[in-house]
């Protein structure tokens, strides 16, 4: 009988999208075990400190890939928004199942939007691409870093006397926590970040077995989304902790890419997008998520990103 171990963190979130992931499997292959093997992360051991200051890339995910890497495990489960730009050698995010709602959620027992907050209302978010745009729209608020699972960050609304607090759609409704969203923020008010509600499949590149197990749950739309938003966060040198942000959607022109970046305290906000027609290899989503990044360096992101210790150079390529 064939048996896959599947690595993943210990918070209620990653436990349930593991699941899920493992009941894809087993649908499609009846008789498969699927053991979940759970890891502690370095993102999941800090929770004092907001991530962007000890190291936003790779901390939810370094321990796992490193258990992928000695065998300890056969494939994982990602939040693809924690996974950095740049995989370990040897690793490959070989499926993307289909896409949950990518927008963030607002949650607040009071207000229902961001307009409605009084004067230096308090909101809780560890996300600086959240902060940026939160800061962008209302400069009276007070950005309150919140972390830990997604449970303790609702109930910090009465714990630290929050108005409000945001966080993913996907996550929340994910855990049937989905009536606790006051309002899902239209992505023309918070530009969601690069991958978020895709769940990213990884593995070792030469597993051929379970490579085709796995390729099973791809779904071509949130791969099409997936690898163009990561090329443009790639091309920006950014990690899954800084205030970058990116979102392909189709609509009836075609694909259409957007990406922003910005100061943590919403000053000097960059934006760029483009397009390409709906029928193209992902080569040439991926060339577009290049043309943004590239975009977006030259309307003045690269100083932004320097500032953050980033890589911002603009690439050769378009």
């Amino acid at each position: 009988m064939a048996h896959l171990k599947l690595g993943t963190r210990k918070s209620p979130l990653a436990l349930w999208q593991a699941e899920h992931v493992a009941a894809l499997l087993q649908a499609h292959e009846p008789g498969l075990t699927v053991e979940l093997v759970k890891i502690s992360t370095k993102g999941d051991r800090i929770l004092d400190t907001p991530l962007a200051k000890v190291g936003g890339k790779g901390l939810f995910v370094k321990e796992i890939e490193e258990a992928l890497l000695d065998g300890r495990i056969d494939l994982a489960v990602h939040s693809l928004k924690d996974v950095p730009a740049e995989l370990p050698k040897g690793l490959t995010l070989r499926a993307y199942p289909k896409r949950a709602d990518p927008r963030d959620a607002w949650v607040s027992p009071q207000y229902a939007s961001p307009v409605e907050l009084p004067p230096g209302a308090r909101v809780g978010t560890a996300s600086l691409r959240r902060q940026c745009q939160l800061l962008q729209a209302r400069p009276d608020l007070e950005v309150i870093p919140i972390r830990g699972s997604v449970e303790t960050r609702l109930a910090k609304i009465e714990t630290e006397g929050l108005h409000a607090v945001v966080l993913a759609a996907a996550g929340l409704e994910r855990l049937g926590l989905g009536h606790r969203i006051r309002r899902k923020l239209d992505v023309n008010e918070m530009l969601p970040a690069v991958g978020q509600g895709i769940l990213g499949i990884e593995i070792r590149e030469k597993d051929e077995e379970t490579s085709r197990r796995v390729g099973a749950l791809d779904d071509s739309d949130a791969r099409a989304m997936a690898v163009c938003e990561r090329a443009m966060l790639h091309e920006l040198g950014g990690g899954c902790q800084v205030p970058i942000a990116g979102h392909l959607v189709r609509d009836s022109k075609g694909w259409w890419l957007r990406g922003l970046v910005a100061r943590p305290s919403g000053a000097d906000m960059v934006r760029a997008d483009g397009r390409v027609p709906l029928k193209v290899p992902l080569q040439e989503l991926e060339a577009l998520g290049r043309k943004v990044a590239v975009d977006l360096l030259n309307r003045g992101a690269g100083p932004i990103l320097q500032e953050l210790g980033m890589r911002a150079d603009v690439s050769n390529e378009a």
